[in-house]
């Protein structure tokens, strides 16, 4: 089975957890809901990695984050492709009342309470990875 390690991210500004809508453009997951993901790079530090797409993703800097968790890495078996899996290494990070600004790769995003994540479409075991942080 072929492994793509990534990276998701999830930002809490006064208890709520920002989500983002992958857009039209991006090659997987179009339109559904997620946290800043992104692949990791080689050898890439996934910390450093998350970071990185955190900056891209939403306009947020490094030194405007502050890291509350980095969970385990989990595999999930991707409904895209067959025999691939994902393995994702989460990550909860705190902001104070930031100017989100997407990129090309989201087109909309939401500040909402953790109970309300089951009301989006989002992408596969996307509540495990945000729980695992919790």
């Amino acid at each position: 089975m072929h492994s793509t390690r990534i990276v998701t991210s999830f930002l809490r500004n006064n208890q709520e957890f920002l989500i983002l809508k992958r857009s039209s453009k991006v090659k997987s997951m179009k339109g559904l809901w997620a946290g800043i993901s992104g692949l990791i790079e080689n050898n890439e530090e996934p910390l450093e990695r998350a970071e990185i797409e955190i900056f891209e993703e939403v306009g947020i800097k490094k030194q405007d984050l502050k890291l509350i968790k980095s969970g385990e890495s989990m595999k999930i078996k991707s409904i895209q492709y067959e025999n691939h899996e994902w393995e994702i290494f989460p990550f909860l990070f705190e902001v104070e009342n930031p100017k989100i600004i997407l990129n090309w790769e989201n087109s909309d995003y939401k500040w909402i309470k953790i109970e309300d994540l089951q009301k989006f479409d989002t992408v596969p075991s996307l509540d495990q990875v945000l729980f695992n942080l919790l």
